[in-house]
């Protein structure tokens, strides 16, 4: 049987489970003992259809998509029901490092849109200082002053601004996301056009001299924040794709299916703004801190994350493992 005869045959019964997950995991009072007869079967034969697509169709979206529901459906059938804190460790330490490997193409398309956006208004600057004008927004050229760099920042209310960069920043978020309708393009200017600023605003200082100052004012939150604008662009991205290519299954099924991964891609993406921005409101302006410990801050940052990552990892490949062994 081909693979998209396949999904047409089962799709139903896959659709029934997941909708009893969901039932599951809300603790609905209105859950009879038929209901849970029927989870564990259609449990059953759903790890039967993982283990036949993983044997032919390893990379398919499809397996991707069963090995997600008997996970799900695995927690319930098998394990105790998890406290709030152990499904948001789950969510952020296993399943949030699951979609990031799923969706690392397009977080690295968006880094890289980024970058050569940041390449662009470097080059433009460096070439001709007058372009800052052309690249910067009405008005903000003006207000750049390399020989001010850091200058009034020890009569700054952090709390006040720290609150509003994370708001600004997790609305860029959302609207990278959103913006997916727009078959992806949205998502690219908006990547694009914040790397030309940050490239433009680096070759200004760069021509001052100061390049080192400049960076350990913008890495030490930047890493976390980049980070996350890239989970963000990456997830729009994708919702774009999946517009346009449906795949071999129905257009509306991949698009919901995109549409309810990049919510969770996003939705995992606000706590590393909320560290972003307490970051930027409080140690990227601080005066006490040398520019070293900035630098030191940033480094940090990159190794946790790097950690989180390799982390996770390690135990989505172990509980991949396990199911294997449910499946077989």
């Amino acid at each position: 049987m081909d693979l998209t005869s396949f999904w047409h045959t089962h799709k139903a019964s896959w659709a029934e489970l997941e909708q009893l997950v969901e039932r599951f995991q809300k603790k609905n009072k209105g859950i009879q003992a038929a209901d849970i007869d029927r989870l564990t079967l259609l449990y059953k034969k759903t790890s039967a259809h993982l283990a036949y697509v993983r044997s032919y169709y390893p990379t398919d979206e499809l397996t991707h998509y069963l090995n997600q529901l008997v996970s799900r459906a695995h927690n319930l059938t098998y394990k105790q029901q998890a406290s709030s804190w152990q499904q948001i460790t789950y969510f952020f330490g296993t399943y949030f490092i699951l979609l990031i490997q799923k969706r690392l193409w397009f977080m690295a398309i968006a880094a890289f849109l980024f970058l050569l956006g940041g390449v662009f208004g470097y080059a433009a600057v460096m070439i001709d200082p007058l372009n800052l004008y052309y690249v910067l927004p009405e008005g903000m050229a003006e207000q750049i002053d390399p020989t001010r760099l850091g200058e009034g920042h020890d009569s700054i209310n952090s709390p006040v601004i720290s609150t509003m960069i994370m708001t600004n920043n997790m609305r860029v978020a959302i609207l990278a996301f959103v913006s997916g309708v727009t078959f992806g393009l949205f998502p690219i200017y908006l990547l694009l056009f914040n790397g030309l600023l940050v490239g433009a605003l680096a070759a200004v200082y760069q021509q001052a001299g100061i390049s080192y100052a400049f960076w350990a004012y913008i890495l030490p939150h930047g890493v976390i924040e980049l980070t996350a604008i890239f989970i963000a662009g990456g997830a729009g991205l994708y919702m774009g794709y999946r517009m346009l290519v449906p795949g071999k299954y129905a257009r509306k099924h991949q698009f919901l299916e995109a549409v309810k991964e990049s919510a969770q891609l996003l939705l995992a993406t606000l706590p590393l703004f909320f560290i972003a921005g307490i970051i930027e409101g409080f140690i990227t302006p601080s005066t006490t801190l040398s520019l070293e410990a900035k630098y030191f801050v940033a480094i940090s940052t990159l190794l946790i994350l790097v950690f989180w990552y390799v982390l996770g990892q390690r135990r989505r490949l172990s509980y991949n493992a396990s199911l294997d062994l449910i499946s077989k």
